[in-house]
């Protein structure tokens, strides 16, 4: 399995894109570019040629290193106007984000990791979207071997606590669309308010790597902040993280993933929802989990996955004193927030015919629970 996602989006995008198109433009002056890297030597000089012909006013591009241990610092040294940051050791991209944003001395942070390479246009065509409640706005990202392939656009929050992902690995029918608000958006490639988002808590170091996205995401828009997807805007993404990413032609699913899967998953769901919402998403979180379960066990990553479970356990503090700062500063309730549109299941992952059947019925169950218990999540 992997995050959920859908043809559908969140009730929330409905109810603002009748106001964002009178929205104030917020005054962006110059730009910064933040790139997280670790061990992205075969990436890095193409990443930065891209930026070096980004159109638009870059102050900087900071270089935010992840220890890595191969020629990753040495080339990006060797590009001009490039300020590497050096972190002691790899703890995944969160802090290495956090540390661009600190970093960056502009209100706006174009934040892109190292196997993304940007367009000319892209700044020019993001800029004109950080509207006054705007926090983070998010180019299409395709298959950088083939760009017909959108990789990832966003989507909205599945009440079970996982992404719905719109266009996965797929190719559209449509050409891409104007810009539009989005409840969630991706991490590899975003422009960001550097100080709303750092006034937000930032990135959830504790996450590592998977669904830490889907938690910025759900923070910002609980206070009422807004995010904007510009299809239009692209951006090639490469092979991503090793051992963790699941890619077409991968081969079996990455233990690594299912350990992160289990554990991050169900810390968003603790540290995030109210308690109307967590209570009342218990059973359809329990039937996605058993379902999961299942996928483990055949895809034979389930040692991998109940070690995930258990290692949740380490982190319930972090998880009930985050949750009472985001009760203290929510403007926008689970109700709105969270939708119960088809689960997204990647393509990548081979599955029987009565497998494929059972998707569609798992989604129809989890659909069918949710609307006779919706009305009751503030």
């Amino acid at each position: 399995m992997a995050n959920g996602g859908a043809v559908e989006r969140g009730g929330a995008v409905a109810d603002r894109e009748a106001a964002a198109d009178g929205g104030k433009r917020a005054p962006v002056g110059p730009v910064t570019v933040a790139v997280t890297n670790f061990n992205g030597a075969a990436y890095v000089n193409d990443c930065l040629s891209a930026l070096a012909a980004l159109e638009g006013e870059v102050t900087e591009v900071i270089f935010v290193d992840n220890a890595s241990t191969d020629d990753s610092v040495a080339l990006a040294e060797g590009h001009a106007g490039v300020r590497v940051v050096r972190l002691d050791r790899n703890d995944g991209p969160c802090p290495a984000r956090n540390r661009g944003l600190a970093e960056a001395a502009t209100a706006w942070v174009l934040q892109i990791d190292s196997d993304v390479i940007v367009e000319p246009d892209t700044l020019r065509m993001l800029l004109p979207e950080a509207l006054d409640d705007v926090v983070a706005v998010q180019p299409r990202a395709v298959l950088a071997d083939d760009p017909a392939v959108v990789h990832y656009d966003g989507g909205s929050m599945h009440y079970v606590g996982v992404m719905c992902l719109d266009h996965l690995l797929a190719k559209p029918e449509r050409e891409a669309g104007p810009p539009e608000d989005v409840d969630a958006v991706i991490s590899m490639a975003l422009l960001l308010d550097k100080q709303r988002v750092l006034d937000a808590g930032g990135y959830d170091e504790a996450f590592f790597i998977l669904f830490e996205d889907h938690d910025l995401s759900y923070r910002l828009r609980a206070r009422g902040l807004r995010l904007r997807r510009v299809p239009r805007a692209r951006v090639l993404h490469r092979e991503g993280t090793r051992h963790i990413s699941y890619r077409p032609g991968d081969g079996e699913y990455p233990a690594r993933r299912a350990f992160l899967h289990a554990r991050n998953r169900a810390y968003l769901v603790l540290k995030n929802y109210s308690w109307p919402a967590l209570l009342l998403s218990f059973p359809g979180r329990c039937v996605y989990a058993l379902v999961w379960l299942v996928f483990a066990a055949r895809s034979g990553v389930l040692g991998s996955y109940l070690r995930g479970r258990l290692a949740l356990l380490g982190l319930l503090g972090r998880a009930w004193r985050l949750r009472g700062q985001l009760a203290g500063e929510r403007r926008v309730g689970d109700g709105t927030l969270l939708v119960d549109a088809d689960l997204t299941i990647s393509p990548v992952i081979r599955r029987k015919g009565l497998e494929a059947r059972l998707e569609g019925t798992l989604s129809r169950i989890l659909r069918a629970w949710w609307r006779c218990v919706r009305w009751m999540v503030p």
